[in-house]
């Protein structure tokens, strides 16, 4: 990394925090103004954006990246179509910014409130998803936010490409086009030289990768939103509906497997796995899975592999699945807590009292019963879209909608009011 490369992510990082503090000033109906603005600009420049993506697509393929990789960083006309609604999704959300919660008055007259207000300058770090570059800069504004990106260099035309029409929906509501920045520079070293500058910003969410991710979090001197790796379970309970469990079985592993939300360990409880595991191996192998099983699922799973230790703990992304036949809901709820990765957890069950006990006891961001780990997504969960996804607990956990990206402030009002007396 050059000194050159130095100065332009510090002046990014200003950029970022002048433009935040212009953005903090806004009201409601400028911001709203704003995003239609983006919608448009991007809806004109839809050819444009496909262009750079396919740009990408090609390097990805003749450098070998995984099909899960280039999944991840594909737009094509139906996914480009939905990156546009959400722009719109998101702008028609409440405002989340400048109600106050008030307090009942005090004896002595003095008000007390609590006022929702936007963090700052965001930071998000990502890998492969250009649609993270518009879900970052519509969720930041819409919370009176400015963000710096950066994105990785496999999707550097696509976000080029994205970030464009962005600032120049910006510029036409007459925002700063700054309110959402670029970092064009990929050397590894960029990121740790972006989050030295806490003066800055107030934030960093960080999309991608475990190796990404916990790189972020070993680096930075701002604030990190965590989210490691999604290893979510589905257990398939002994009163469970099964066909109803082979649907959440296919629809977790299968729909999207790149995704962080998609299954990646099932749980069967032995009672039921003779009568449930053949079905599911004909239907998931019929979708090209492949199984990583122990012994007892294993007889059921003609072709599974042995699954080995790394198995329970693996983020496959990939149409492949591991299986392991468990004796009852403890031992289930046990395996969870030791390999679960505090993402996403889906019991199948006919028993209301073990679902009960399942949402209350089991420890990740999403609890579903009888619900495929697919739903947890900011869209589907009602947030319009997402900025990330939280497994740590502080200051948000699960999918992060607009009201993650604000905080609240305390706001005193009196009329001379002082707190020792005054003579």
């Amino acid at each position: 990394m050059t000194p050159d490369d130095i100065a332009l992510i510090r002046r990014c990082a200003e950029a970022s925090r002048a433009a935040a503090r212009r953005l903090a000033a806004t009201d409601a109906a400028r911001r709203s103004s704003a995003l239609e603005a983006i919608a448009s600009a991007l809806a004109q420049r839809e050819a444009e954006v496909l262009a750079a993506n396919a740009l990408d697509i090609d390097a990805a393929a003749s450098q070998g990246l995984s099909a899960a990789m280039q999944d991840r960083l594909r737009l094509d006309p139906l996914r480009f179509a939905a990156l546009v609604a959400a722009v719109r999704a998101v702008n028609a959300l409440p405002d989340p910014l400048g109600e106050i919660e008030w307090q009942a008055p005090r004896a002595d007259g003095l008000q007390i409130g609590r006022l929702r207000a936007p963090l700052g300058a965001i930071a998000m770090i990502y890998e492969s998803r250009p649609n993270v570059t518009v879900d970052a800069a519509v969720l930041c504004l819409k919370s009176g936010n400015a963000c710096v990106l950066r994105g990785g260099r496999e999707a550097a035309h696509s976000n080029a490409a994205l970030i464009a029409a962005v600032q120049a929906g910006l510029r036409d509501a007459g925002l700063p086009a700054e309110a959402a920045v670029l970092v064009p520079v990929f050397d590894r070293a960029a990121i740790a030289e972006l989050l030295r500058h806490d003066d800055c910003l107030a934030l960093v969410i960080p999309r991608g990768g475990e190796g990404l991710i916990r790189h972020v979090a070993a680096v930075s001197r701002v604030p990190v939103i965590r989210h490691y790796k999604g290893v979510c379970h589905l257990y398939v309970e002994a009163s469970a509906d099964l066909d109803a469990a082979l649907r959440l079985a296919i629809d977790g592993k299968c729909a999207r497997p790149s995704a962080c939300n998609a299954l990646e360990t099932l749980l069967v409880e032995a009672t039921v796995a003779a009568a449930f595991l053949p079905r599911l191996g004909e239907a998931l192998r019929a979708r090209g899975v492949r199984f990583r099983a122990c012994p007892q699922a294993q007889l059921l799973l003609p072709g599974a592999e042995p699954a080995t230790a790394d198995d329970w703990d693996a983020e496959y992304l990939d149409l492949v699945l591991a299986v392991k036949v468990v004796d009852g809901f403890d031992a289930a709820l046990a395996h969870i807590a030791a390999h679960g990765s505090q993402h996403t957890e889906a019991i199948a069950t006919g028993d209301a009292t073990l679902a009960a006990r399942f949402q209350r006891e089991v420890d990740a961001s999403a609890v579903m019963v009888n619900a495929s780990t697919r739903f947890n997504d900011g869209g589907e969960l009602g947030l319009g879209a997402e900025i990330g996804i939280s497994t740590s607990k502080l200051h948000a956990y699960g999918p992060m909608g607009l009201d993650s990206l604000t905080t609240r402030k305390w706001v005193v009002r009196g009329t001379g009011h002082t707190r020792a007396r005054v003579d």
